[in-house]
């Protein structure tokens, strides 16, 4: 089905307007919602090894993939993490506009993006590679850095950024 939208000079007339029926738009706010804090024993992340510390504390043991984003200010001073997404022993699929609605709500200025593997083995997969270069174009166009992806795995983790990968 075409969409109507390309003919932008068509001036509806009188009687079309007449006999067509009124549209109802709802008119929104949008806000977050805090649902609980931790205490994070460091103002800033100055390495990889912060986020995995605060993301591990924020996530505990579980038994799947676990999806989250740090957002951090200018500062690099963690605002805020969040679970956009939980997946299945094995796998995870969410789209950057899930994974940035936080940090747009939360006008960061950079997110850490961080992932656990189930198996304790945090070795990337060639999905995590493709995952991370969306979310960083991603980012470069909505103007907020991709600063690591961080996976998390059995006691250890990988950062991306370090590694090479980013």
């Amino acid at each position: 089905m075409k969409n109507d939208y390309t003919n932008q000079t068509k001036q509806h007339t009188v009687e079309e307007l007449a006999l067509t029926a009124a549209k109802r738009v709802d008119v929104v706010k949008i806000q977050m919602v805090k649902d609980k804090s931790l205490l994070y024993k460091y103002r800033a992340i100055s390495c990889p090894n912060d986020g995995y510390q605060l993301m591990r504390q924020f996530l505990g043991d579980v038994d799947r993939e676990y999806l989250i984003v740090l957002c951090l200010n200018t500062k690099n001073e963690p605002t805020n993490i969040n679970c956009c997404h939980i997946g299945s022993i094995n796998s995870s699929i969410a789209h950057p506009r899930e994974i940035f609605k936080t940090a747009i709500l939360s006008n960061s200025a950079r997110i850490m993006v961080g992932h656990t593997h189930p198996s304790g083995n945090p070795e990337p997969s060639e999905a995590d590679l493709v995952m991370t270069a969306r979310l960083t174009e991603a980012g470069e166009i909505l103007g907020i850095d991709v600063l690591d992806h961080i996976i998390l795995g059995d006691d250890d983790f990988v950062s991306l950024k370090t590694g090479g990968y980013m």
